[in-house]
């Protein structure tokens, strides 16, 4: 079995990200200066531990239009994955829960309409980022494909 397959541990989670994308790079440096817990680990969709995940959860590795959070209870993207990160967060973040009293099928357009226009708006880089040593630990890559 691949460290791909094994089960999450408990209060764990991957969080898979575009790795060129200006936006999405921004949010995974916020989650990695305010996750002081160490909660949260990421791989870019164009690594090949990313492309497995989003392929395993029905995301289409070439073409992706979400994130995709994966931890202990599930697989969730678009805005339902943006609100269970914020949540998982701790403390003030936990706030974000109020935002599932408004229904996904309100929710989600919005998300899709930035994840869309996410590299006209935002902007792309030439390649993924390379994480700072002191960080690398929180990355999957094709060589360390888990954290289990």
């Amino acid at each position: 079995m691949s460290p791909l397959d094994a089960p999450l541990v408990p209060g764990q989670a991957i969080i898979v990200f575009d790795g060129v994308c200006v936006l999405c790079n921004g949010w995974v440096a916020f989650l990695l200066r305010h996750d002081r817990k160490q909660r949260f680990r990421f791989a870019a969709m164009q690594g090949a531990s990313g492309a497995r995940l989003l392929a395993r959860h029905g995301l289409d590795p070439c073409d992706p239009m979400s994130f995709l959070l994966i931890d202990e209870h599930g697989a969730r993207t678009d805005s339902d994955a943006v609100i269970a990160v914020l949540q998982g967060m701790g403390g003030v973040w936990r706030a974000a829960s109020a935002l599932r009293l408004v229904p996904g099928f309100m929710r989600d357009p919005l998300y899709r309409l930035v994840a869309r226009n996410r590299y006209r708006w935002f902007g792309r880089k030439p390649a993924c980022v390379v994480p700072r040593d002191d960080l690398r630990h929180r990355f999957l890559s094709g060589d360390d494909p888990g954290f289990l």
